[in-house]
Formats: structure tokens, C-alpha cells, sequence
């Protein structure tokens, strides 16, 4: 491999308290160091004027890979990813069929690598079929490589199931990874129960069907001591009741979709098919109260929660349409946004998408340290430019921030110090 020289960036290394200008030298797919001695570089990639930061880790995404390749492949998305400075994506459980066996896994990773894009860490089914019912071989998914478990939005009704789920990941150390959702509370809805989905028309999702699932999740991990991961968490009182468990010293930590930061249930006037996603968008108080706690660090990571799909998926009536964007190319735009607005400064920005959630996954990546991977991406921090849908990377064209306008844009994604995404001279200009 190339030995390479980054030469005249910022780097920006939360994890190390590192935040100064300097030369970082890539030697074997490694981070050898900043401003290296006699080194003789094979390759030098000038960053004047750009920020040298982590990969990207991203906690959330459906690579629709297998079953539902129309909407995206796992080439197709992992390209998406490293487009938008994202070197690790999590891949969700509930692809067709579910991932639920070590083969599973394997074989997840292992298309990953051929694609040549972003990694992949996999999030294996906690139960088997994700049937709520019965629990998967863990220590077998987690000898495979699998980073954690979850049964995505896929209900466990049977709380002695949810237990012993739980006892069986503590005993192995394994994360388990929930996004909470009541079935029985959401089942029907599709938009914020509030006065803008009663205006509409529309069968709404009340904040109690986050917040009872998260209750009755609470109380278990305090009975089990296991380790959760609750993602997507959308609602004030949501935040609080995680507040109040980090407090008590429960072993959980918590995420937030880029988009439930910036959007409200009053996007979906017009009945836009775009803004509709699950969990759904709320009020404004919520959408405040989660970027307060974001800058709290009680929500420790931002996600993409992306979710591609074909463009027949967005066409019918408000109702009937399917929820979720295609988000990996707006992570880290609407992430500088938050900085631009004032929520969190540079620093703390970078590591809720890099070191915290390396944490979370217990990896060694989101950091620049010496013997590191050199998975890494360059941001030019004055590019200014408009989200066309129809250039995405991504298979999946559905997000409701087409025609914005963002600053700051990634040049160059390395991923073992491979490049595996460069800005084109189009984009540049």
C-alpha cells in the first residue's frame, strides 16, 4: 500500500484532544503519526484550507441487502457512505430474510469488503426471524463478528423473552441496540398525534408509545445490568427519561436521527410524503429539547436512520407511502448546520459522530491515533452547494432536503487508508 502524507489540514481528533495544524502520515493502512520525521511519502494529498477528521461511524442504516435490492445494495449504499465521510455504517437486522445466523453475518462483511466503499458493522437479530419469540445464538453471531444485537422495530410482547434476551447479551458482553416503539401504540399511525395530524386528517403516533416501550426497557436493564443502545429516541419526554436513567448510573446510551433535529411535525403540511418517518416527526418543543440534550451529551451520537427506497415507495397518499429517508449524504451537512446555529461547538460535533459511537460499538476506530486505522475523511469546510436528490450516491433519491443549501462538503474518504470516495472536479466547482 502507498505510503501517504495529508498534508497542511486541520486535524481534528476528539478522542485525543487533538486540534491543530499539522502533516498526518499514513504508512500500511495505518496512522504512523502527525508531522512525521524523514518520511518519504509515495503519495502527498494537499489539505490547505481543509479539516482532517475521523471516519464517520454511523449508527443506524438499511442497506436493504439482502431482499430488497431495488431500493439499495450494500455496494450501492456503502459508495453513499463514503461519499458523506462515512468510513463504518451499522447495517439494521431486518433485511429479507432476517440477520440472524453467523453465516449471516459472514456474509454481510464480506460483500462489504468486495464493494470497496464504507465497513460495515452488523447488528445481528436478537431473535431468531426477528420473531420476538426465540432468542438467536448469540455467541455464535458475536464469534462471527457481529457488533451487536437488536430486533429493530420488530416487537418482543413477552417481556420474560425481552429478560432473558438481555441476560444472554450481558453474560457475553454483546450491546443490544432497541429503538423503542410500542406496537400496540403505533400500529395504524403514521404522523406526530397532535393538533397539525388531527388538521390533516392523518392517524397519529402518540409520544407514549416511545416512552412506554422505554419504561418497560429500563426497568429491565436495571433487573439485568445489560448494556443497551436505544437509537432514534424522538421525543422530550423520551430525553427525560434517559436523562434520569444515566443519572441512576443504568448502563444505557442514546442516539438521535440528524433529521428529527432540524425537522418538526409541521413539515408534513402538504402531506409530504418525504416527511414521513418512524418514529415521527414531533413538535417543535421536541425537536428543541432534543438538541438540548444532543448538546448535553445525554443523546451521546447523531445517526442517519437511513433508509433508501424506490421512488413508487413515495407516491401514494400520505398514509400509504412508506417512512424513512435516504440520509447517509446529510449526516455530516446537517451536522455542521448544528455548529453553524450555535447547538455545539466544532469539537463535540466531531466526536458524536466518530469516537462516541466507536465507544458505543466498542471499536477501535473514530480516532486518529497513532497505529490506528486510517480511516478518515477531508472536509472543505467553505464548500457551499445545493442538495440535488437526483445526484446522490445513494440508490434511494427520498429526502426532504432537497434544494438546501449546506457549507462544508467532504473531498476525499480513506478507509484503511484506501481511498475510497473523491470529490469530483463538478462537485468542486
Amino acid at each position: 500500500m502507498k505510503r501517504l502524507l495529508i498534508r497542511g489540514g486541520r486535524v481534528i481528533d476528539p478522542a485525543n484532544g487533538i486540534d491543530c495544524h499539522a502533516d498526518l502520515a499514513i504508512d500500511n493502512g495505518l496512522i504512523l503519526g502527525l508531522d512525521p520525521v524523514d518520511f518519504k511519502a509515495d503519495e502527498i494529498i494537499p489539505a490547505e484550507g481543509q479539516w482532517i477528521v475521523p471516519g464517520l461511524i454511523d449508527l443506524a442504516a438499511r442497506l436493504r441487502e439482502p431482499g430488497e435490492e431495488h431500493k439499495g445494495t450494500i455496494a450501492s449504499e456503502c459508495r453513499a457512505a463514503a461519499a458523506g465521510g462515512i468510513t463504518t455504517v451499522c447495517a439494521q437486522p431486518d433485511t429479507l430474510p432476517p440477520v440472524d445466523t453467523p453465516a449471516d453475518v459472514r456474509l454481510l462483511r464480506q460483500k462489504a469488503e468486495q464493494a470497496g466503499g464504507a465497513r460495515i458493522a452488523v447488528i445481528a437479530a436478537l431473535t431468531q426471524g426477528l420473531d420476538g419469540e426465540h432468542l438467536t445464538e448469540m455467541a455464535a453471531l458475536q464469534e462471527a463478528g457481529c457488533a451487536g444485537v437488536g430486533n429493530a422495530l420488530r416487537p418482543i410482547s413477552d417481556l420474560l423473552v425481552l429478560r432473558r434476551a438481555l441476560e444472554y447479551a450481558a453474560g457475553l458482553g454483546l450491546t443490544v441496540f432497541a429503538q423503542p416503539s410500542d406496537p400496540s401504540l403505533t400500529r395504524g399511525g403514521c404522523a406526530h398525534e397532535g393538533a397539525v395530524a388531527t388538521r390533516l386528517g392523518l392517524p397519529g403516533i402518540p409520544v407514549a408509545a416511545e416512552t412506554a416501550a422505554l419504561g418497560q426497557w429500563l426497568a429491565l436493564v436495571e433487573e439485568t445490568g445489560a448494556r443497551v443502545h436505544f437509537g432514534r429516541l424522538s421525543s422530550a419526554a423520551g430525553v427525560r427519561m434517559l436523562r434520569r436513567a444515566k443519572a441512576d448510573g443504568l448502563p444505557v446510551s442514546a442516539d438521535v436521527a440528524a433529521h428529527q433535529l432540524f425537522l418538526s411535525e409541521m413539515d408534513i403540511f402538504g402531506f409530504n410524503p418525504q416527511c414521513h418517518m418512524l418514529p415521527p416527526l414531533r413538535g417543535e418543543r421536541d425537536r428543541d429539547a432534543l438538541r438540548e440534550a444532543l448538546a448535553e451529551g445525554v443523546l451521546g451520537a447523531i445517526c442517519s436512520d437511513h433508509q433508501p427506497h424506490e421512488p413508487d415507495a413515495k407516491l401514494a397518499p400520505f398514509p400509504s407511502t412508506q417512512a424513512g429517508i435516504s440520509a447517509l449524504e446529510t449526516l455530516l451537512p446537517l451536522g455542521l448546520r448544528l455548529v453553524e446555529e450555535g447547538v455545539m461547538p466544532l469539537h463535540d460535533l466531531i466526536a458524536r459522530l466518530t469516537s462516541v459511537p466507536a465507544h458505543i460499538l466498542n471499536l477501535n476506530t473514530g480516532h486518529l491515533g497513532v497505529g490506528a486505522s486510517a480511516d478518515l475523511c477531508l472536509i472543505d469546510p467553505g464548500a457551499e452547494w445545493e442538495l440535488d436528490a437526483e445526484r446522490l450516491q445513494s440508490r434511494g433519491r427520498n429526502t426532504p432536503f432537497h434544494g438546501w443549501l449546506f457549507r462544508g462538503r467532504v473531498s476525499l474518504t480513506l478507509v484503511g487508508g484506501r481511498p475510497v470516495h473523491a470529490m469530483t472536479t463538478e462537485e468542486h466547482q
